[in-house]
């Protein structure tokens, strides 16, 4: 089953839209890590760097008013050296609350001991001292200063730990900053392919066949009606495409139709236009007894008349024949000027009765063409005598042959009222001619352009105009050698 247009955006958006909302739960989850790094950095390694600073504060300032204390017995440095007690205490539960780590847990279990045992030491050389009794000093001094640099190294030991954590996290989360942008810039190239790849495939799906019937329009335009769509697209256009087919068949039908009722009026015509020509003909002579002037003229008339529908017919029989493939070609290797010479003579008549100067430019050295010599004769008197037909009188008209491109170029200008751009592309179909304006416009028939196409079109040359109103036309046709 073929998805419909909506389906296809929709999945596409679908897609775009699931894109979008992975890389925003990466960003959120990264950016959760990071938070999470900061936070312990600030909230637990710089506090702990915080509190065993004052903690190693407090335990010199004890160390102090402990000497004092000694020296003097002055009660007031001992309750100051208790105060300080209670702070540095105070310290360190504060400081074991905030880690939730072994290692550094352990260095305050290690301050802890080392400072109980500096305190008890103390106070057993305070209660000596209180009851007059003499005691060791040497050694308690000793053992003091063991238990003191127990604590002062487990505090450095626990302030090195946290500058290091500290160093370490910044740095993890440093790596894992530049990890992130790197694979930020991933996703956001691959978002960027995958929206482009997506929308691509989308609008291929959809354009392609649009552009395609496009095409078969202008074939259409042209005359062509070959109902050949065959499209792997949407439902909508498929459905589009097979009407353009039904359409282009149902207009191929009408043409042959058409074809065969002119190729059979024009059978049907032949005969009675020529019996009609012997009649008068032989009216003109007098053999069906005198005739007189004002007779003359009138057969005259009819016989003109009567030539011109003898020509329409046969123009209507050979363009039949040549769109229906039945036309038969002569091809022989022949020389272009002779037929460019006959044309012009034919035509002579006519050039001199509108007083146009009809000039002529051949290049020497024409090549030879493999030509049917009759049929490109026939499109010659077309061009020329279209030339001479739509020149007003005084005029001018050329007729030019050059070799181009392994073939030969024949142009034939005139300076007649032109033809509007917009008529260009038609002038060459059957029963068009361009616009009837100016006093040169004379009716035709509109097929001896459509017969000269058909013609070149089977040598396998071209033909075209150039051409603006009121500066004359030229036609060309090339010819392949």
């Amino acid at each position: 089953m073929r998805l419909t247009i909506l389906d296809r955006l929709l999945m596409g958006y679908l897609a775009i839209f699931i894109l979008v909302i992975a890389m925003s739960i990466y960003a959120i989850v990264r950016i959760g890590q990071f938070n999470e790094v900061m936070h312990t950095v600030l909230m637990t390694n710089n506090r702990l760097l915080a509190v065993a600073g004052k903690m190693t504060d407090t335990l010199l300032s004890q160390i102090s008013f402990e000497k004092k204390f000694l020296i003097t017995k002055d009660e007031a440095f001992h309750n100051q050296f208790l105060k300080l007690q209670n702070d540095f205490n105070q310290s360190l539960e504060q400081a074991i609350s905030i880690t939730d780590f072994s290692e550094p847990r352990a260095f305050l279990e290690g301050i802890k001991g080392s400072y109980a045992s500096y305190q008890s030491l103390f106070q057993e050389e305070v209660n000596y001292l209180q009851a007059g009794h003499p005691y060791a000093q040497q050694w308690y001094e000793n053992e003091k200063e063991k238990a003191m640099n127990g604590v002062l190294e487990a505090l450095d030991q626990l302030k090195s730990y946290s500058q290091h954590n500290t160093s370490d996290k910044i740095q993890n989360l440093y790596e894992s900053g530049t990890d992130a942008r790197r694979m930020v810039i991933i996703l956001t190239g691959a978002f960027l392919v995958l929206c482009v790849a997506i929308s691509f495939v989308i609008n291929r799906s959809i354009i392609h066949p649009i552009s395609t019937m496009e095409k078969k329009t202008g074939e259409i335009a042209r005359g062509v009606f070959k109902g050949d769509l065959n499209l792997v697209s949407p439902p909508e256009i498929a459905d589009l495409a097979n009407a353009f087919n039904l359409m282009c068949n149902r207009l191929n039908e009408l043409d042959r139709m058409k074809s065969d009722f002119f190729s059979s009026m024009s059978h049907e015509l032949r005969t009675p236009l020529s019996t009609i020509k012997m009649g008068v003909g032989l009216l003109s002579e007098g053999l069906e007894g005198p005739v007189t002037e004002k007779q003359k003229k009138l057969l005259t008339i009819l016989e003109e008349e009567t030539n011109r529908l003898i020509g329409l017919v046969n123009s209507l029989l050979d363009l039949a024949k040549m769109e229906a493939g039945m036309m038969t070609y002569s091809l022989e290797h022949r020389q272009l000027v002779p037929l460019v010479d006959q044309a012009i003579k034919e035509i002579a008549p006519l050039v001199e009765a509108k007083k146009i100067s009809l000039e002529k430019h051949i290049a020497r050295e024409l090549p030879v063409l493999k030509i049917d010599a009759e049929r490109v004769l026939q499109a010659l008197r077309n061009l020329i005598g279209n030339a001479v037909k739509f020149t007003p009188k005084g005029g001018q008209v050329s007729v030019s042959a050059r070799s181009v491109d392994q073939g030969v170029e024949v142009s034939v200008s005139d300076t007649g009222p032109g033809i509007p751009k917009e008529n260009l592309s038609k002038i060459f179909d059957k029963f068009q001619q361009g616009p009837s304006k100016g006093p040169s416009y004379m009716k035709g028939t509109g097929l001896g352009l459509a017969i000269a196409k058909q013609i070149i079109a089977y040598h396998g040359g071209k033909i075209w105009a150039e051409s603006e109103p009121g500066c004359g036309s030229t036609f060309f046709f090339v010819l392949p050698a």
